[in-house]
């Protein structure tokens, strides 16, 4: 297929590029990156590093994936979604462990695409990815409360984990800042209000504005980024690693959801994106680029990146037609960085926390995670719950194992239920006028009927089959069956060696392509006998008569 195809969408979009198309894309990503620019500091600072990382990521990253990636239209940089993981992973083992961390989920991104497992990011279920977003969202506005009520924490508090943020939170409510809660209503009424306005210019960037206008113009007495944060402007740099196989063991849980949280993002982005311009993308390239694009940002000192949706979508709001938009993009950062990059220094702390709040909001799909709560199945809200709150209280990686575990468990109990193994009931004519129409079964056959899948999860149902003394010949119906596995083979071996044991021929009915096929690689079609495997439950009925005659005519 198409989009299957590993090869970056610049190389297939290019042949027939022209000077409009260019216009267009330029025009595009310096938008793109006044936009980015706001989004990108907040997103640095919220995940506990310098405001230089986060642009370092949107150059760097952002750069790779559009010049690699299976979307025309991705924007890649830092996102929400990896905000408090960073976070944790910069808090507990420092910048070269989330150096490492990031390369070494590169380097998974990539495998994943070689090996064509883009389309297994499908068989995540909805309710764990509106869990864990929500759950995000929760984490970051509860990470930023410090910042848009002006408070302080003594030095060497812990907040590294949620509880840990809201125990000082409770702690501190003395050190509240008036001031900066002012600062803060300010530019999240600006947030909220600037789109009715205008959708050109983004509201995150009035937004700093009116944030730096109030504290510099009335002089107010409110933490700015440059009063916590050595601001650079120097360009990216490459940043040697040290490896030892201790060091890997330790930051491959963190690796692993870095690299899951990234593919599934930004595989997201890319199906919102292919909806607005009637396109595919490739999504096992995408793969490959977002796992080239965190190697790239992690030796160049940045943090790990994804597909933005907000920023892919402003991008083809404004034109963006193919990758050389997010390459304008990035660029244009790199002029922000060396030549604005000092004014930074003047953006309030309110002002940041109220853009993260924004972004939470926008990101934590309460309407959807709502809709889910009303009318999925209970089993379902279930999961959706618990993951919301285990990403909360503990963190992504145990809220994603915890889910992926439940919605497994889940849908095994869901297929149990689903299948049955019923006999057949006989019926007098003379008795019951109205099983006339009903099929003749000779009564020393005995039929049974299976529905649904055969695995691990009821297997044991096979033991429940039993006969009557005078039962010569077994017929089990499965035209019903989709598969088999092989717990369940071996069950059908065990009922095989009880029929043999009473001396009773097995007939199989309609046996499916999947069940036949594991039946003959284990040998249990030789045993049985291709002869008694039967087309149709007609032909079975006719050859189980049969054989019970001869049986009865050799004993006699």
């Amino acid at each position: 297929m198409k989009q299957d195809k590993l090869k970056p969408m610049l190389f297939s979009v290019i042949k027939t590029y022209d000077a409009k198309k260019l216009l267009t894309d330029v025009i595009s990503g310096v938008i793109v990156a006044i936009i980015a620019l706001p989004l990108s500091i907040a997103l640095a600072l919220a995940s506990g590093v310098g405001p230089e990382e986060g642009i370092y990521t949107a150059i760097i990253a952002g750069f790779i994936i559009s010049f690699l990636g299976g979307s025309r239209v991705q924007i890649a940089g830092p996102t929400a979604a990896f905000a408090t993981i960073v976070a944790g992973i910069v808090a507990n083992k420092g910048m070269e462990g989330l150096m490492l961390a990031t390369i070494m989920a590169g380097i998974m991104l990539i495998l994943m695409g070689l090996f064509r497992l883009g389309s297994l990011i499908k068989y995540i279920p909805f309710t764990i990815t509106t869990g864990f977003t929500a759950g995000i969202a929760v984490t970051i506005v509860i990470g930023q409360i410090k910042d848009f009520l002006g408070m302080s924490f003594p030095a060497g508090t812990k907040t590294i984990e949620t509880a840990e943020k809201v125990e000082a939170l409770l702690k501190n409510t003395k050190t509240f800042n008036y001031q900066a809660l002012l600062v803060g209503l300010a530019c999240l009424a600006v947030l909220i209000i600037w789109p009715y306005i205008s959708e050109k210019i983004p509201g995150s960037l009035i937004a700093v504005f009116v944030g730096t206008g109030l504290v510099e113009g009335l002089n107010l007495n409110v933490n700015r980024i440059g009063d916590l944060y050595k601001i650079s402007n120097s360009l990216p740099k490459f940043h040697g690693l040290s490896i030892s196989f201790s060091k890997v063991a330790e930051l491959a849980p963190d690796a692993f959801t870095i690299a899951i949280l990234a593919a599934i993002e930004s595989l997201l982005s890319c199906v919102v994106a292919d909806s607005m311009i009637n396109s595919h993308h490739r999504s096992n390239m995408e793969l490959i680029a977002q796992g080239a694009g965190n190697i790239g940002s992690a030796f160049f000192g940045g943090i790990p990146a994804t597909g933005a949706i907000a920023r892919t979508a402003a991008n083809i709001k404004n034109g963006g037609k193919t990758p050389i938009a997010g390459m304008v993009h990035s660029l244009v950062l790199v002029l922000v960085l060396v030549f604005l990059m000092p004014y930074a220094a003047l953006i309030p702390m309110p002002t940041i926390a109220a853009i993260l709040f924004m972004v939470a909001y926008n990101m934590c799909q309460w309407r959807t995670f709502v809709q889910l709560v009303k009318t999925a199945p209970k089993s379902d809200i279930l999961v959706l719950v618990v993951t919301f709150i285990f990403t909360v209280v503990f963190d992504l990686v145990v809220a994603i194992e915890v889910g992926m575990l439940m919605a497994c468990l889940l849908f095994m109990k869901r297929m149990s239920d689903e299948s049955a193994i019923k006999a057949w009931k006989y019926y007098d004519p003379d008795e019951d006028p109205d099983g006339i129409e009903l099929m003749k079964v000779a009564q020393q056959v005995r039929v049974y009927e299976i529905t649904g899948p055969m695995f691990f999860g009821d297997a044991d149902r096979l033991a429940g089959i039993n006969f009557k003394d005078f039962t010569k010949v077994m017929v089990l119906r499965m035209r019903a069956v989709p598969a088999l596995d092989i717990s369940a083979m071996r069950a059908l071996e065990q009922l095989y060696a009880r029929c043999k044991e009473r001396n009773i021929k097995l007939v199989l009915s309609h046996v499916n392509e999947q069940p036949y096929k594991t039946m003959e690689k284990c040998g249990f079609v030789e045993k049985v006998g291709k002869e008694n495997f039967r087309a149709t439950i007609q032909d079975a009925l006719s050859w189980a008569e049969k054989i019970s005659t001869e049986d009865t005519k050799k004993e006699a």
